[in-house]
């Protein structure tokens, strides 16, 4: 059982890490504003989802 933990663990690092960038990426080539893509960061796939939703 802890296997599964440590790997679950791993799994959800990992896609609030690529979420971030992913976030910080966009907003950066819509913005070119260091702020907003911090904020967008912070918001990682809410404002993924918003961004590809409004687009």
């Amino acid at each position: 059982m802890p296997q599964i933990h440590r790997y679950t663990e791993t799994v959800v690092k990992t896609g609030i890490s690529f979420g971030s960038a992913l976030a910080i990426a966009i907003s950066w080539s819509v913005n070119k504003s260091i702020i907003w893509a911090i904020i967008h960061g912070f918001f990682s796939w809410f404002y993924v989802a918003w961004y590809a939703l409004t687009r």
